[in-house]
């Protein structure tokens, strides 16, 4: 479901899969191959929520005046409420980054990890626990943060290329 509000209307690039099921209000931008899948709310009533190139937002997430950088995957349930994502980050199922925290790139924030109000979390770093800590991650890490992302970038598109031919389904 796509809405205006206040003037301002969700825009979707060309190449980009965000599901029907997913509901999008108001001040919305979402980059070209991301992708938006089933339960994802997205408001941007009180501020804009952006969605960069190659990012993934997974089922069930909330984005409230929020902005997520490139190639950055959202977990499950994840809650980004007026905070930053920077590139190539990944934030974990059932986690919560709060009103003006900073992600840097290349960084993760674990599973239902709480990332305080204001808090930043440097490049390169894992943020885990209640509240957040951090601990530098390794280069593994950091690739997996690639192969996650070129992963739902793959899916995404996977499924607009369905959702565009209505007799097929994702193979």
């Amino acid at each position: 479901m796509r809405h205006e509000f206040a003037g301002a209307a969700p825009a979707i690039e060309d190449g980009a899969f965000v599901s029907e099921m997913a509901y999008l209000v108001g001040d919305v931008a979402i980059e070209t191959e991301a992708s938006v899948w089933p339960f994802v709310c997205m408001r941007g009533d009180e501020g804009p929520v952006d969605v960069g190139r190659e990012t993934n937002v997974q089922e069930f997430t909330m984005l409230h005046g929020a902005t997520l950088g490139d190639e950055v995957t959202v977990g499950h349930g994840a809650v980004v409420d007026f905070a930053e994502v920077a590139d190539h980050s990944l934030v974990g199922m059932g986690s919560s980054v709060m009103g003006g925290a900073v992600v840097e790139s290349n960084s993760i924030v674990a599973a239902n990890a709480v990332v305080r109000q204001g808090q930043r979390i440097p490049e390169g770093h894992m943020a885990y626990g209640v509240p957040a800590e951090t601990r530098p991650l390794t280069d593994e890490q950091i690739d997996q943060i690639g192969e996650t992302h070129r992963h739902y970038v793959e899916l995404g598109q996977r499924f607009r290329e369905c959702s565009e031919d209505e007799s097929a389904t994702p193979r």
